[in-house]
């Protein structure tokens, strides 16, 4: 199956659009009764924030000449108090905001984890986990921030402008149109800017999300880099994507830098020409020292809101590639899911049958099934062996509707699996992976995981029957022992019992064990298989097995080859044959029995 990896760039199936934004609105508008409430206070703060050069005009040009010092202590007082009012409401409108930004994070992540749980098995094949994780985390947390803070901001800025143009006009016209002459200039260089900023951000998007995989794949791979000493190469990789990380992250800064300096020089040359043409206008009376100071002040300040929504605007643009992921995320289609008339799954007995069954991973590419038919009665026990890349790991993966088929049926009691619900059929089915994956928690919490209402009793039951049990107790703390992600603190074989017994206690009807027994030493083996010859009795199970030795009491061999089965009948039968079995029979006897 093709693989995305760490070291190739993501192509995005659509790029941001209305619909996006919508989407992303409806998640905003939750919260409304809240922003509307930053939106006021912040509404609040502009206006405190503009009587500060308003009063000060009035000192200079009232209380000083006339030396009114009662009318001065009055507007001093004023701008304390309105200063202290600014430090209350800054921190209440925080408050708000960031219970929005939270809430705004908790729905979306939420929506994203939600869909993935659903998501076929073939998604998380054809792509390295860290670039998935990276969306759920990083992303989600970026744009929180942008529309929940940021709308208040969009709002309480674009309210700041239009006052203050407001006070200028009532200060003076003609300085006021002086200072709205620079406003084109500014858009028309956003607009020049837009497409190249954004390209950049969605570079650098992609750089980042190969960077995390790299992360993400070396901290689980760390043994075996230790064990082959690719310390120093590995540092290679890492260093080479950093650098091409930073290139492309200088690259889109200095893109979106350009964006505050203009608005910078425009701010400069803005007061500039008003200190000039305002000097030229004092000594004719049209103009007092103290409205010209004034006037500069609402300059700077006319710039400061528009030099905030410039950078919001370069966070929109930042934020318009992470939108991009997460949505394609939650677009992506779950093509393993119930269909409109599925039904769920009467209790199973465990009749299987494959009618003509054809299978491939990916469209385009070669089947790996074709034409696959047998028939499984209840209770009985099946081996899949045959040569390395065959399909016996896929045919178990279709009996649990991992993946759809393109042709034929699967049975289970007569009910074609493609129109039961998932829940039903996935709940009364029993696996047991080659890879034994256990979570971070307990022992006990790992063995219950598929059951989760078992008791104690129970689960020591179970422990018990797969040989578990003996070295659990022997741990600090017994079943209640904390393991680490994936069992690192336990070996190999460990592990495995751990996770058999996980897949007893559910007690499935189809029990399925891939290569289960494959690290587990001779002498476990032998006190398992004597557990497991009274758990088998009355279920059907599917056993892929490259160690012979632990299939021959099944009730029928398959072996698999060309993909379809080759030969198949019990163990005795199929060394009678001497055919694809016995050759590998006797291979396997003569390397075991090596001096």
């Amino acid at each position: 199956m093709a693989r995305n990896k760490f070291d190739v760039d993501e192509k995005l199936k659509s790029e941001i659009n209305f619909s996006q934004i919508k989407r992303l609105w409806s998640y905003i508008v939750k919260f409304k009764k809240s922003l509307y409430l930053a939106i006021v206070l912040m509404l609040i703060n502009s206006v405190l924030n503009l009587l500060p050069p308003y009063l000060t005009a009035m000192v200079i040009d009232v209380c000083l000449p006339n030396k009114d010092f009662n009318l001065l202590y009055m507007l001093a007082g004023g701008i304390v108090v309105s200063e202290i009012l600014i430090w209350i409401n800054t921190g209440a409108r925080a408050k708000v905001i960031n219970k929005v930004g939270m809430g705004l994070v908790r729905d979306l992540r939420y929506d994203v984890y939600n869909h993935m749980q659903y998501l076929p098995l073939s998604y998380f094949d054809s792509r390295p986990h860290g670039k998935i994780l990276i969306r759920v985390v990083n992303y989600i947390n970026a744009i929180a921030h942008l529309f929940s803070d940021g709308i208040v901001d969009i709002v309480a800025n674009l309210f700041t402008i239009v006052v203050i143009i407001v006070f200028m006009l009532f200060m003076d016209v003609k300085l006021t149109l002086v200072c709205l002459l620079a406003i084109p200039i500014f858009i028309i260089f956003i607009l020049l800017l837009k497409s190249k900023h954004r390209k950049a951000w969605q570079t650098l998007s992609a750089k980042q999300s190969n960077l995390t995989a790299y992360i993400s794949e070396n901290i689980s791979g760390m043994k075996v880099t230790q064990s082959f000493a690719r310390e120093e190469k590995n540092y290679e990789t890492f260093d080479s994507l950093c650098r091409e990380n930073k290139k492309y992250w200088m690259k889109a800064r200095y893109i979106e830098f350009a964006i505050p300096v203009t608005v910078n020089i425009l701010s400069v040359v803005t007061v500039l020409a008003i200190y000039l043409i305002g000097a030229s206008r004092i000594g004719t009376h049209t103009l007092t020292l103290g409205v010209l100071i004034a006037f500069a002040s609402y300059v700077t300040r006319f710039w400061t809101p528009i030099s905030t929504l410039a950078n919001y605007y370069n966070q929109v643009v930042t934020c318009s590639a992470y939108i991009e992921r997460i949505f394609e995320t939650l677009d992506e289609p779950l093509v393993i899911t119930d269909l409109e008339d599925a039904t769920d799954l009467p209790e199973m007995k465990g009749n299987v049958e494959f009618d003509n069954v054809t299978f491939t991973y990916e469209e385009g590419e070669p089947n790996v099934l074709e034409n696959v038919s047998f028939s499984v009665k209840a209770g009985e026990s099946i081996a899949l062996v045959g040569p390395t890349g065959a399909g016996k790991s896929t045919i178990i993966n279709l009996l649990s509707r991992f993946y759809d088929i393109q042709g034929g049926k699967i049975l289970i009691d007569g009910h074609d699996i493609k129109h039961a619900t998932l829940k039903s059929l996935r709940t009364q089915m029993g696996v047991m992976l080659q890879d034994s994956f256990l979570f971070s928690g307990t022992i006990k919490e790992n063995i219950r995981y598929g059951k989760l209402d078992a008791t104690d009793e129970e689960i020591i039951k179970a422990a018990k029957t797969v040989c578990a049990h003996d070295f659990i107790m022997a741990m600090p703390q017994g079943y209640d022992t904390m393991i680490n992600e994936r069992g690192s603190s336990l070996s190999v074989g460990q592990r495995q019992l751990i996770a058999f017994a996980r897949t007893l206690l559910s007690n499935p009807k189809i029990l399925i064990l891939d290569e289960a027994t494959s690290s587990i030493d001779t002498e476990t083996e032998i006190l398992l298989q004597k557990g497991l010859h009274e758990l088998l009795k009355g279920r059907t199970s599917f056993i892929v097995a490259h160690r012979l030795s632990t299939i021959k009491q099944c009730d029928c061999i398959m072996h698999i080859a060309n993909k379809n089965i080759s030969e198949r009948g019990t163990h005795e039968e199929l060394l009678e044959k001497k055919g694809a079995y016995y050759d590998l029979y006797q291979a396997q006897f003569k390397f075991l029995n090596i001096d």
